[in-house]
């Protein structure tokens, strides 16, 4: 058969991928995409939006529940886990619609399929009605990964859960075990614990979400073993024994091994790339641990083919994924795009109380050599915090001594995952603490808590 000839073929729609296509049609590329499974990824079908969602229900049900400080009275409160599981779902697949329509709207030739790469310049596509063969100067990886399964620990859906199984549960947990801390472990230890589950949470490194400053780690760990959750750090699920309708863990820690008993095991220990089924090391592309190695413009070592999101590596997220969509779009339409900077790339998690980052932590500022100015403000001394009943909370800001440079910033509390951006515009601007000293933050809002964290950086914070 005749195969069709197109500009970029870009594998894979998620928010790297959809992004990459979107882009490159609108510089005027004759763009087609492949997807095997759903529009918009695992991002926005079973991942960061769902979770969002579901979030969001469990935050009303914890404020419900707080009426009475509020001065309202609430009685009866409960919830009806198949509706909150429903209205997640339906909010995924109201983007995931979107996701189709924006690809219309910019004439993007959308395929649903499995892709290979047989030869470079060359895609073909197994779909419902048999094999489509498509050729193009330039293509774009955008397959993203999956969750990773240790040996003895895989999911069955029942007892065991990876984060698919835990979007819509067969039941409410009772006693449950999530293994891993990172931000998937967390948020839905956070979302079960907080409509009643008995929560425990093993992590294999020194502390809970091992990638944040060690300050706001402790800080999280406090706030969650606050809110009844037990949280087991330098610890390991060696092995889970099945029963019926129970799991016996086998959790060392301290050179000791303790059994313990579950009913639900969610596993959220990392993720492996989709590299598998492309064809690529036929092709001659690098692959290291599951991810494609890429130059920092995220091309692979076969010429006109890249590779996008979290198929390249770390960090992953979605956002990291749509900028470099972007980027390598414009590099394709002849454009001289700058290459994404991991750095200065923020990390969110939405467990209560919210965690974000960006840039360097504390400790590694120091060990790259940097003098540092630390500075830290407590949710406590803002008054749209207390207003807001959310008094606990940290802004950190760190700064290099002889420049002026923010090389990092902190926080964990109340929506620090929407005030977080500002300072990633900082960042992007090559802000000095002075510049952000001089900038007028409006009030009463939860902002000025940057302001003062880098005001006392250099000992000039009013409130504290």
């Amino acid at each position: 058969m005749a195969s069709k000839a197109f500009d970029m073929i870009v594998i894979g729609a998620g928010p790297g991928g959809y992004v990459a296509a979107i882009r490159g049609a609108q510089l005027g590329l004759n763009v087609a995409i492949v997807e095997r499974e759903h529009m918009g990824g695992i991002c926005l079908n079973w991942g960061c939006i769902p979770t969002k969602a579901m979030l969001r229900s469990s935050e009303v049900f914890h404020l419900m529940h707080r009426a009475k400080e509020f001065g309202l009275k609430a009685e009866g409160i409960s919830y009806d886990l198949d509706a909150v599981v429903k209205r997640s779902r339906g909010v995924a697949k109201q983007l995931n619609g979107g996701v189709g329509h924006l690809l219309k709207k910019n004439k993007v030739t959308a395929i649903m399929g499995e892709a290979t790469v047989p030869a470079k310049g060359k895609v073909t596509v197994k779909t419902d009605k048999g094999t489509e063969e498509l050729t193009a100067k330039h293509i774009v990886l955008a397959t993203g990964a999956r969750a990773r399964e240790l040996p003895g620990l895989e999911a069955d859906g029942d007892l065991v859960w990876t984060y698919k199984h835990a979007l819509v549960p067969p039941r409410m947990p009772k006693k449950l075990l999530v293994i891993g801390s990172g931000a998937i472990g967390i948020e839905f230890a956070s979302f079960y614990n907080t409509l009643g589950a008995d929560t425990t949470v093993v992590e294999v490194m020194d502390r809970v979400l091992p990638v944040e400053d060690a300050e706001i780690s402790a800080f999280a760990k406090k706030a969650f073993v606050k809110q009844g959750m037990k949280i087991m750090e330098k610890a390991m699920v060696k092995q889970l024994d099945r029963g019926k309708g129970k799991v016996t863990a086998h959790i060392e820690t301290g050179g000791k091994v303790e059994k313990q008993e579950f009913d639900t095991v969610i596993s959220a220990v990392g993720i492996v790339g989709n590299v598998e089924g492309l064809g690529l090391e036929a092709l001659g592309v690098t692959v290291d641990r599951t991810h494609v190695v890429t130059d920092e413009y995220c091309r692979t070592a076969v010429e006109g083919l890249y590779a996008i999101g979290d198929i390249a590596g770390a960090p992953w997220l979605a956002h990291k994924a749509s900028h470099e969509g972007v980027m390598v779009a414009e590099l394709i339409a002849g454009g001289h795009p700058h290459p994404v900077k991991p750095e200065s790339i923020a990390g969110c998690t939405y467990c209560h109380p919210q965690v974000a980052s960006v840039g360097m932590t504390e400790a590694k500022a120091k060990d790259a050599g940097y003098e540092i100015k630390v500075g830290r403000f407590p949710f406590i001394g803002n008054g749209k915090a207390i207003a807001l009943g959310e008094p606990e909370g940290l802004v950190k800001t760190i700064f290099d001594a002889k420049t002026g440079e923010l090389l990092g910033a902190h926080m964990i509390g109340a929506e620090v995952t929407e005030l977080i951006q500002g300072y990633v515009v900082g960042r992007q601007l090559e802000t000095t603490e002075e510049d952000l000293m001089n900038t007028v933050f409006p009030h009463p809002t939860l902002s000025e808590m940057m302001h003062e964290s880098v005001l006392e950086a250099y000992g000039r914070a009013i409130h504290i």
